[in-house]
Parts: structure tokens; C-alpha cells; sequence
């Protein structure tokens, strides 16, 4: 019964696989590995962009940040929801990589609006030399509170960027568990939308440590790869990157992986409905933020059940009812989450 995260649970056997069989041998480093150049082709194929520029790293905080401080100057800033991960949990990185841009907060909640963008973006370069220059908008999906953005909501905020000449990151930290939610290829959810920059994350999905930037405009390349080495992302034994992308996207298993996550989360989201809980966000893809009351957790807590509270402590009066984030992996079985939703049932 472990729910506490998608980067908690283990690796697909596929990509443990292909990192055994990388292991045999010699392979040139820092990305000229044969391996690299079917990520490339997969990845191009895959999302339809053959002129794609793809480059790996081992985290998102990595990719995200490499990828907007290649969009922005340092005397820049990057619009962001007030809970986008790259606000809430990454410890300042994306400053730190683009020697200092800011980061500006749209009103409102983990899915920004193009209204509030808009406005957003029009308070800023109205202090001349005195404020920071605009910059590029950064969209996480799914979003830091388990929503997903649909396709009109991604084009309408990537519209009001293009109103002020400003490139659009998507942060894909759970790209494939939205993909899924929304049945809609990868290329609706990214250029076509008009994203410029995608982080594509594998690492919540199944794989060890791995995580693509795919740059739709390829005269950004050499930039990122220049920052991706000046900022020590650069690996040297690149093909253990290399065999782990290769083998998430070889027949469709990172799809796979995402729509088994979903399809958990949705069985427990349903069974805590059943169970009187409350929601606190929507579950759209494979998180649920959801409230019930303490002795219910009491009880998962004793069962060896892992999970985080979200707005109060494992103490206290046993029939308040108290909020909590859940998060299923591919691995998440039905057994656990029936015994979960048992144990919440009482």
C-alpha cells in the first residue's frame, strides 16, 4: 500500500533489461552512444518532429531548469502557476541555472487561465530598465495537484505567450499520465498546442533515472547542450540514459506504463468516493487529493499503509477529517488499493 509517490515504486523490467544489456561492452561517451540515436529517432517519430532536437538528463529539476534557463536571460522572468513544481519544489534551480531570471506567479490555481496570463505578462517591462523582461511561460503537466491541462486550455495560454512574442515550456513530468487522460497524441499536446520546449519525464513512469528535453526549434540546440555541460548534466557513461529512454518508448510501454497508473488511481478513486471521502482537487490522471477522517488514517498508518497527509497531523481528534495526497505508479496493484479502501472503510 504504497502511495506516497510515483518516483517511490520500482523500475519496468524492460528498462532494467535494456540497462543490463548496455552493460555488455564498450560504447562511446557523453551521448555518442548507438543507443542515443534511436532515442533520437523514437522520440522525433513519436512525437512527429523530425527536425527535434533531443537531449538527456538524469532529473527533471535538471531538465526543466536547463530548459527555461536556454529560454530566458538572467535578467528575465518565467510565468509559472503560484504551484507549479518549478516554484514549489526545486529549491530555486531554474534561478540558479539562468544566473538569476526571476520566476512571476499567475494568480490563481494549479491550472493557469489565459485571462490571469494575460495580465500577468502585461505588468511586467513597464519599469524599463528598472524590472525584469518577459520571458517565457511555463505549463506543468499533469499539474502539481493532479490536474490536467485539455488541449483548448493549452492552446489558449500559449496563444497569449505568442500576443507577446514569449516561448512556452512544458513541464512533462507526468507527460505520459496526461497523455493518456486526454487521448490525444503527443504532438497535439506539445508543438501543435504551440509548446516551443517539452521536459519528458520517464523517471515517474517506470524508469530509473532518465528524463528527455525536446526542443521543437533546433537553433537552440547548441545552447542547451552548452548549458547542459557547463551545468555538470552532461553524463559521461550516457549509454545507461540512453538504454533506459530507448527501452520506455520501444512499443508504446511508457503509454502503457501511464494508462496503468491512471487506471489505479481511478479504482481508488472511486472506492474512496464509495467511502464517503471528500476531494480536494479533481483525479484526473494519476493523483487524488482527497480527505477523510483521522482514525481512518490512524488505522492505514498502523497497516504499514505510505502515503502523505496533506493539511494536518497523523494526532489528534479521530473524526476530524483531514486531507491527504495519494499517488499510483504503474506498479500499483488492485490488491493493495482494495485493502487500502478497506482499511478507510473500517
Amino acid at each position: 500500500m504504497y502511495f506516497a509517490s510515483d518516483n517511490s515504486g520500482p523500475v519496468l523490467p524492460e528498462v532494467m533489461a535494456a540497462l543490463a544489456q548496455a552493460n555488455e561492452g564498450y560504447a562511446m561517451p557523453y551521448g555518442a552512444d548507438p543507443i542515443m540515436e534511436e532515442v533520437r529517432a523514437q522520440v522525433r517519430e513519436v512525437f512527429e518532429a523530425p527536425e527535434a532536437a533531443v537531449y538527456l538528463v538524469a532529473t527533471g529539476t535538471a531538465a526543466n531548469s536547463l530548459a527555461l534557463a536556454t529560454l530566458v536571460q538572467p535578467y528575465g522572468t518565467v510565468f509559472c502557476s503560484p504551484v507549479a513544481h518549478i516554484h514549489e519544489d526545486e529549491c530555486n534551480a531554474p534561478e540558479f541555472y539562468s544566473s538569476g531570471a526571476k520566476l512571476t506567479l499567475v494568480p490563481g490555481g494549479d491550472k493557469m487561465t489565459a485571462e490571469a496570463l494575460r495580465a500577468t505578462i502585461g505588468k511586467e517591462e513597464t519599469r524599463g530598465v528598472h524590472g525584469p523582461q518577459r520571458g517565457p511561460v511555463s505549463m506543468t503537466q499533469v499539474t502539481e495537484r493532479g490536474g490536467v491541462y485539455s488541449l483548448d486550455e493549452l492552446a489558449a495560454l500559449t496563444k497569449v505567450a505568442k500576443e507577446f512574442g514569449l516561448p512556452v515550456h512544458l513541464d512533462g513530468a507526468r507527460f505520459a499520465n496526461a497523455l493518456a487522460a486526454l487521448g490525444c497524441t503527443p504532438a497535439e499536446m506539445t508543438w501543435k498546442a504551440g509548446v516551443d520546449v517539452v521536459s519528458f519525464g520517464g523517471t515517474k513512469n517506470g524508469c530509473m533515472g532518465v528524463e528527455a528535453v525536446i526542443l521543437f526549434d533546433p537553433s537552440r540546440a547548441w545552447e542547451f547542450e552548452l548549458r547542459r555541460k557547463r551545468g555538470a548534466h552532461l553524463f559521461s557513461k550516457h549509454r545507461y540514459l540512453s538504454a533506459q529512454m530507448a527501452a520506455y518508448l520501444r512499443d508504446g510501454l511508457w503509454l502503457e506504463a501511464a494508462t496503468k497508473a491512471n487506471a489505479a488511481c481511478s479504482r481508488l478513486a472511486e472506492g474512496l468516493r464509495a467511502a464517503g471521502a471528500s476531494f480536494l482537487h479533481p483525479a484526473e490522471a494519476n493523483m487524488i487529493f482527497a480527505a477523510f477522517p483521522r482514525h481512518a488514517h490512524q488505522r492505514l498508518h498502523d497497516a504499514g499503509a505510505k502515503y502523505y497527509l496533506w493539511d494536518g497531523e497523523l494526532e489528534g481528534d479521530p473524526d476530524e477529517v483531514v486531507g491527504c495526497r495519494l499517488v499510483c505508479d504503474w506498479s500499483a496493484s488492485a490488491e493493495n488499493i482494495d485493502r487500502f479502501l478497506e482499511l478507510v472503510r473500517g
